[in-house]
């Protein structure tokens, strides 16, 4: 018969192994591309699927920085994490070249555990920056003078999903801060292949397939498998189903339904939510051997580091999603084909109404600030929007 005290360590054992399981899944929640955090922790700090980027190089706003020094910003407790979804045909791709065409930000309040989810929506029209500028390092801005709408004249406004592609995470992470008033640092990226090899490792998700999502989730698919040269299963039915990983990636995908690009976001919060669910019922080695594969197969890329990891391991029970939602906001956006801005041509585009209003919205959906007010920046990139957009928005009345 076993001992009080051995009965004790193997219960202790069992807790501690449930904390790690949690964790494992919980991540995978959070950082939606797809279960990366768990093995992090025992890979190197540097190689093909890491990367270090110098605090100075991602263009945080001076006044939210200084905020932060001082102890008076209300992003203070906060892990904010930049999620990107790029359609990467190889694996260089992952580091610069591709469109990022899912963007996610991830807020962790390290003192509540409470995560919230703002997909940037992949069209809409932001400040990519002047993209051949230097930052200094130590004041963390700009070499120029950024007293005068000028600032802004040799900037590039495209799509913001372009910013990956010019410049990889980092001019992304530039284009996310400069425009929201953010300060995020660290960043996830996977591709195709990444959450094909999550959802497929777990046994594949349930999902509930529509029929206007049936009649294009199988043309996705073939585009698809022409990318990682691989055969597909085609969906045949509506109703609530088990997808594999190639199916739940076209799923991710479908955009030409009602709704567009914002519809198709709502479906890669349902594919999370569902990895979500399968993973709660896995054992631990097989989530591991998950998230080796990804590792292994350099199809994620991130900057998270080992002391991150460790941070959010001292109470990782207690974290949960709370709330999602998309930016610009319901109602601050619009929807306008522009021909051109400053040169560049632009389409379809998600234009922000008014870009301070919505990095309002934005700061007291994440944090609760109540009283924000956006920064000089801000207002001269929000100015900038409102005269370029303004043809085209009259235009639709």
């Amino acid at each position: 018969m076993a001992t009080a005290e051995a009965k004790s360590t193997r219960q202790q054992g069992a807790r501690k192994k449930r904390k790690i399981i949690i964790f494992a899944f919980e991540i995978c929640l959070i950082l939606i591309m797809l279960g990366v955090l768990w093995l992090v922790m025992k890979t190197p700090s540097e190689g093909p699927s890491r990367v270090v980027i110098e605090p100075g190089n991602i263009a945080i706003n001076e006044d939210i920085q200084k905020g932060k020094d001082e102890g008076e910003s209300p992003m203070l407790g906060y892990l904010n994490v930049a999620l990107f979804g790029v359609d990467a045909k190889t694996d260089n791709q992952l580091y610069k070249s591709s469109r990022s065409d899912s963007m996610m930000i991830a807020s962790i309040n390290l003192d509540t555990g409470d995560i919230k989810l703002v997909s940037v929506y992949r069209d809409t029209l932001l400040d990519l920056g002047d993209l051949g500028v230097t930052y200094d390092d130590k004041k963390n801005k700009k070499i120029v003078d950024n007293n005068t709408l000028e600032d802004l004249s040799d900037d590039i406004f495209q799509k913001c999903n372009a910013a990956y592609s010019y410049g990889g995470a980092e001019q992304a992470l530039k284009m996310l801060n400069m425009n929201l008033d953010m300060d995020i640092e660290t960043f996830v990226t996977v591709g195709y292949q990444g959450l094909r090899t999550v959802v497929d490792g777990l046994g594949g998700i349930w999902i509930d397939v529509d029929e206007t999502e049936l009649l294009h989730i199988n043309n996705y698919q073939m585009d698809v498998a022409n990318v990682l040269k691989c055969s597909y299963t085609p969906v045949t039915n509506t109703g609530y189903q088990k997808l594999d990983g190639l199916q739940a990636t076209a799923f991710c995908r479908i955009r030409y339904v009602s709704g567009g690009d914002f519809k198709r976001t709502s479906n890669q919060r349902e594919v999370l939510k569902a990895i979500e669910k399968e993973a709660k019922s896995k054992d631990l080695a097989t989530l591991t051997e998950i998230f080796t594969s990804c590792m292994e197969e350099k199809i994620i890329y991130t900057n998270i580091t080992n002391e991150q990891i460790l941070k959010l391991l001292s109470n990782i029970t207690k974290y949960s999603i709370v709330e999602e939602g998309g930016f610009p906001n319901e109602s601050n956006r619009t929807v306008a084909n522009i021909d051109q801005i400053r040169g560049s041509s632009v389409g379809s585009t998600v234009i922000p109404v008014s870009l301070e209003e919505n990095v309002v919205w934005l700061h007291h959906f994440l944090f609760d600030d109540k009283e924000y007010e956006v920064t000089d920046r801000v207002k001269k990139i929000s100015k900038v929007i409102a005269d370029e957009t303004a043809v085209y928005i009259n235009s639709k009345k």
